[in-house]
């Protein structure tokens, strides 16, 4: 019997030949990584573990992006106790104010993550580094600390569902729609514990950036990984970041999936995901009117420069609706700085929005744009539940940059069609 592409990559760091469905599996890490929130967290069970190193200082990486700048005293004692333990342990990969960008879409601009690797992360959407090849997949404090001192993990070896993507999609068919077409069709639960394999022509089709979204997402599905076959876009966009060494793992003839799916997105359209799950989705033909009070164009979903560019120019020259505070908020300092260089920023506050420093910030209730009471916010961001962004009677509507940015104009969610006549 075969093994999928995530199966090979286990078995290789297991130290095994194959492995299958339901396995539990001993694996080595590549990469332990963790925020100022999980990994204040960790650093006691560290402790407890009575190691006083980490296993690798070059493959630990710590990275303050949720509360900061710090938002609160609490943030800020979490901050202070990640950046002593960060200086205690000599790790290499410590990302603090300055420097420091929103944790996926960071890892992979520093080439720290590469094809074939094992990545944990003390953060649900550590799945996104799927996208380049890897195995990657959310883990929770306890587990980083036990990672960061072994350099290991266990894990139980996931089924799969492979989605065979096919087809062109249209000038506002983004990552986005397309991870949200996915979600609305198969369900919270649909890929629970399991990989979710992207394969098919249409895939040349999609960006890195798009790839970095879709793999983002798969936990919104309940999966454990996202994964992209890694072909020449891949390489490419390894070879620019990294210097690391990469291996590529391709998915045997005879894999065994078990549900397969064809995705064309030729037909696809603009998708909204409506409050308070992301299965929730509709067509932007099928939104109605649903006035908005606060736009977010950011996170580690949808942070990126082309994400950036897409909503410069659809604001360029255009005002956002008086009554809708519009949040920018790129992923890293590299975007922010190529965001300033591409006149983007200017765009940004001409229309009327605020452009903010790097930062998790308002995606999960941080800080940066907190939502009131009977609010509602169209966002880039991942999440949907209630009470996600602010009051518990707040709403978020899930979407694109594009149709954020459009919204963010029209004061209601809106086809970015629409603003092309």
């Amino acid at each position: 019997m075969g093994m999928t592409m995530t199966q090979k990559i286990l078995a290789a760091h297991a130290g095994m030949d194959c492995v299958s469905a339901g396995q539990l599996i001993q694996s080595k890490l590549d990469i332990v990584m963790g925020n100022d929130i999980t990994t204040a967290v960790a650093i006691p069970e560290f402790k407890k573990t009575g190691a006083k190193e980490v296993f690798d200082k070059d493959k630990v990486v710590v990275v303050l992006d949720h509360f900061t700048p710090n938002k609160d005293i609490k943030a800020a004692e979490q901050c202070k106790s990640c950046r002593q333990f960060a200086y205690d342990t000599n790790i290499k990969n410590f990302f603090d104010v300055g420097e420091v960008g929103i944790e996926h879409a960071l890892l992979p601009e520093k080439g720290i993550v590469v094809p074939g690797d094992v990545i944990i992360g003390a953060d649900s959407h550590t799945c996104t580094y799927g996208a380049l090849g890897a195995f990657s997949t959310g883990i929770g404090s306890t587990d980083m600390a036990i990672g960061m001192a072994t350099g290991e993990c266990w894990f139980k070896v996931p089924s799969a569902i492979k989605f065979n993507i096919i087809g062109k999609p249209s000038k506002y068919v983004s990552g986005k729609d397309v991870i949200l077409h996915i979600i609305g069709m198969i369900g919270v639960d649909g890929a629970l514990y399991k990989s979710m394999e992207f394969t098919g022509e249409g895939i040349k089709e999609l960006s890195m950036d798009d790839r970095f979204t879709i793999a983002n997402m798969a936990i919104e599905a309940g999966a454990k990984n996202g994964i992209f076959p890694v072909d020449e876009l891949t390489i490419a966009y390894t070879k620019e970041h990294s210097t690391k060494p990469y291996t590529v793992y391709e998915a045997d003839a005879d894999a065994v999936y078990d549900e397969e799916y064809t995705i064309d997105l030729t037909t696809l359209r603009p998708t909204v995901s409506f409050p308070h799950l992301p299965e929730n989705t509709k067509t932007v033909d099928e939104v109605g009117e649903v006035k908005i009070d606060q736009v977010v164009i950011g996170s580690c979903t949808n942070g990126r420069f082309s994400d950036m560019k897409i909503a410069a120019d659809i604001l360029r020259g255009k005002k956002v609706a008086k009554d809708v505070r519009t949040i920018i908020i790129p992923a890293t300092q590299k975007i922010y700085l190529d965001c300033v260089k591409a006149g983007y920023v200017e765009d940004f506050i001409n229309a009327g929005a605020i452009f903010s420093t790097p930062t998790c910030g308002p995606c999960l209730g941080g800080h940066m744009g907190i939502m009131a009471a009977g609010e509602k916010c169209v966002s880039t961001t991942n999440r949907n539940f209630v009470g996600r962004m602010g009051h518990v009677e707040s709403e978020v509507y899930l979407a694109s940059p594009a149709v954020a940015a459009a919204s963010a104009i029209a004061g209601k969610i809106a086809n970015p069609e629409e603003l092309e006549g």
